[in-house]
């Protein structure tokens, strides 16, 4: 049964963003919403991120802000690499026309994953206001592409915002079976490598969940966030022996 929330609070340009645990609670009619309005500027996502919160709206809505409660993440440590992804990680990694690439085409990246139809959905929530906001975002260098690339094309990958230490996947794409798998898996890689023991996954879906992510609190999550996002910004480059960091997967989960 659903309860009425409270007014949602409208933002303008510049007004500061209200306390993520006031969001609309799990008996409303949208778990998470925060408010709406102001913008989406480099330094609104900024804030909004080192917040727990992110923009999540269609073409026919307004700019709506959410900080879901509880809130799915993916700990590095935790990553499921199941058999098939190892044994295509294995062959991704012994072919020379294969490779890892970060930032070289972040404009594709995101157009790519706006214009993937994800399973039980109408359209796509990437709509161009905020592909032109995180192709801002990736300028001002906190917003990255992780690309899988064979042959010279283009075949898969994510983007995500990273904030000091603290990184928030967004979304991924595939032309390839696997492809957006590998590229996450290079991003765990990454992670490992820095020592950034999570990645931001926003919404509990099934996909996430076997590949080893998993709900917290979200006055645990924005606790981790607050605290990562104070490190140095990361090295954005991969290198090809980080596979050999990442976590088995453990004989329970397989």
């Amino acid at each position: 049964m659903t309860t009425a929330p409270a007014p949602l609070p409208w933002l303008a340009s510049g007004d500061a963003f209200p306390p993520a645990d006031t969001a609309w609670g799990a008996s409303t009619p949208a778990p998470g919403l925060l408010c709406a309005g102001a913008d989406l500027s480099v330094n609104t996502l900024k804030n909004a991120y080192k917040s727990g919160i992110f923009p999540w709206f269609s073409a026919d809505q307004p700019i709506l802000w959410w900080s879901p409660e509880p809130r799915m993440v993916l700990e590095v440590e935790q990553f499921k690499l199941h058999p098939s992804l190892k044994k295509a990680l294995k062959k991704f990694s012994k072919n020379p026309d294969c490779e890892i690439r970060i930032d070289s085409a972040f404009t594709d990246v995101i157009q790519a994953c706006a214009s993937s139809l994800r399973h039980g959905t109408r359209g796509t929530w990437i709509v161009p206001d905020m592909i032109n906001a995180y192709i801002d975002l990736h300028h001002a260098g906190l917003a990255h592409s992780i690309e899988t690339w064979v042959g010279g094309e283009l075949v898969g990958g994510l983007y995500c915002v990273a904030i000091g230490g603290a990184v928030f996947g967004e979304s991924m794409f595939h032309r390839q079976p696997d492809a957006s798998k590998i590229a996450l898996a290079a991003l765990v890689s990454l992670c490992r490598h820095h020592h950034i023991s999570q990645i931001d996954c926003q919404q509990n879906t099934a996909h996430l969940k076997s590949l080893g992510a998993h709900e917290i609190p979200r006055s645990e999550f924005i606790r981790r966030v607050q605290k990562l996002s104070q490190r140095p910004a990361l090295d954005w480059q991969f290198q090809p022996l980080y596979w050999r960091e990442l976590p088995p997967l453990k004989p329970d989960s397989a």
